[in-house]
C-alpha cells in the first residue's frame, strides 16, 4: 500500500483534490465575512466583485503552492494552508480598517471596479508574502 501512496500521480492527484475542497471550503467561509453574495453578483455582470473573488482564489491557490513545495506530507500543506488562508483573511479585514474613508467590502457590492482591483491586488501580494514565509 505504501508504493501505492508514494507514486507521483496518485500524490499529486490527493493534492490537487484537498486544494479544490479548501478553496471551496475557504471561498465559502470568505461569502460570510462580505455583506454581498460572491456567485450571485458574479452572474450579475459585478466586475468589481469578480476581481476581488478573483484575487481571493488566486491568493488562496498560491498559498497552497508554497505550502505543498514545503511541506512533506499532505496534512502538513493542508495544515500551512490554512494558516495562510486566516492570514489572508486577517489581510482582508486589515485592508477594511486601514481605510476608514471607504467601506470596503460596501463598495465592492456597488461595483466599484477600483475597490475590486486593489482587493485582488492586496490579495495576490499578501499570498506571495505569506506563501515566503510558510515552513
Amino acid at each position: 500500500m505504501d508504493v501505492f501512496w508514494e507514486n507521483i500521480i496518485v500524490e499529486t492527484a490527493a493534492r490537487y483534490s484537498v486544494v479544490i475542497l479548501c478553496t471551496i471550503v475557504f471561498l465559502a467561509i470568505f461569502e460570510l465575512v462580505t455583506t454581498y453574495k460572491n456567485w450571485h453578483e458574479i452572474k450579475n455582470g459585478n466586475f468589481a466583485v469578480a476581481m476581488a473573488t478573483g484575487g481571493k482564489i488566486f491568493g488562496i491557490a498560491t498559498i497552497f503552492r508554497y505550502s505543498i513545495e514545503h511541506n512533506d506530507t499532505l496534512i502538513q500543506s493542508i495544515s500551512w494552508g490554512t494558516i495562510g488562508f486566516i492570514l489572508l483573511l486577517s489581510g482582508y479585514f486589515i485592508f477594511e480598517f486601514l481605510t476608514p474613508t471607504i467601506k470596503v467590502d460596501e463598495e465592492i457590492g456597488k461595483g466599484n471596479k477600483a475597490v475590486g482591483l486593489i482587493s485582488m491586488m492586496i490579495s495576490i501580494g499578501l499570498s506571495f508574502v505569506i506563501g515566503a514565509s510558510i515552513g
